[in-house]
């Protein structure tokens, strides 16, 4: 598949408040969460993915995912994703009108069972479940099908392609709306996310919607350049590059938003962001949890005296 020239536009999906906030042990409470989506929505944030509906005793910090959601629903504009383990989340999320659900499956087979206790072919099957439960409700939420530890796993080691792709397929059989995949521990380079992804669109076409890259290995831009090279216009971040996997050892930082966002604009792609609005949310995320750990390039810098914001269409 030969390179495409760069996108006129790329959209940033917010994860920080999933993502981010379930590996961190701060619980920020449920009126810091909603001032955070008030903010990213007013600095150009059109998808957040605001929670996940697991056991509390599982995951504290998300507890209040219900909540979030909808408050996140009375935003304009906002598309509300959330994350959902099984069946019984995938409900929870329908009953919140969630414009989007997001199964996580491991193309690791340890990694699934940690993460989700399931085998990834057990997870298929649960889609297909769950696929059937959001047309008998009627409901328009889309799922979305995260093929994750795509390019390897610390617990398990090499992941082979041709399971991340078989699986990837065999999503999108089983009902899911569109696929995505993830370097989950941080192993990819821009070269594996060429090969992966080039295969990865010739199966999924434009089903194929978004790259979830951490930057474990400080490599999480050079990958979603080398996704924009092939057409990718969808990308994950967490605010800060907070997050990571608490099933996967050393699996610490996301790709930062406001990074990611400098980077694209700074190619001359638009993106709809706020720079400077960002980077003021990001100070304010930073006193709601002092302590943990924070990364990020931009915030330290600041933006060049040379930069030039993409203009919008009006």
């Amino acid at each position: 598949m030969a390179p495409h020239s760069s996108p006129s536009h790329v959209t940033i999906r917010e994860v920080g408040l999933r993502d981010g906030l379930q590996s961190i042990a701060t619980v920020l409470p449920t009126d810091a969460k909603c001032e955070w989506l008030r903010m990213a929505v007013a600095a150009g944030q059109t998808e957040i993915e605001v929670g996940s509906f697991v056991p509390p005793r599982l995951m504290p910090q998300l507890a209040d995912t219900a909540e979030v959601l909808a408050f996140a629903k009375t935003l304009p504009g906002l598309r509300a994703s959330v994350l959902v383990p099984n069946l019984r989340g995938a409900e929870r999320a329908l009953e919140g009108d969630a414009d989007l659900m997001i199964l996580p499956l491991s193309a690791s087979h340890a990694h699934s069972l940690a993460n989700l206790r399931k085998t990834p072919d057990e997870v298929v099957a649960e889609l297909a479940r769950i696929r059937a439960a959001r047309d008998a409700s009627g409901r328009k939420t889309l799922i979305e099908g995260g093929v994750g530890t795509a390019f390897g796993c610390t617990l398990q080691g090499r992941v082979e392609p041709a399971d991340v792709l078989r699986l990837m397929r065999a999503l999108l059989d089983a009902g899911a709306d569109r696929v995505s995949l993830a370097d989950t521990v941080g192993y990819a380079d821009p070269a594996s996310v060429g090969r992966l992804f080039e295969q990865a669109l010739r199966i999924a076409g434009d089903r194929f919607c978004c790259g979830h890259f951490h930057d474990t290995r400080g490599l999480a831009l050079a990958n979603v350049h080398a996704a924009l090279l092939l057409g990718v216009t969808r990308f994950d971040a967490s605010l800060a590059g907070i997050g990571g996997c608490p099933h996967a050892p050393g699996a610490s930082g996301n790709a930062a938003t406001e990074d990611l966002a400098f980077m694209v604009q700074a190619m001359g792609i638009r993106t709809g962001l706020d720079l400077p609005a960002l980077l003021a949310l990001r100070t304010q995320v930073a006193g709601w949890i002092a302590g943990e750990p924070m990364h990020g390039a931009l915030w330290r810098a600041g933006l060049p005296k040379t930069f030039q914001a993409v203009p919008e269409p009006v």
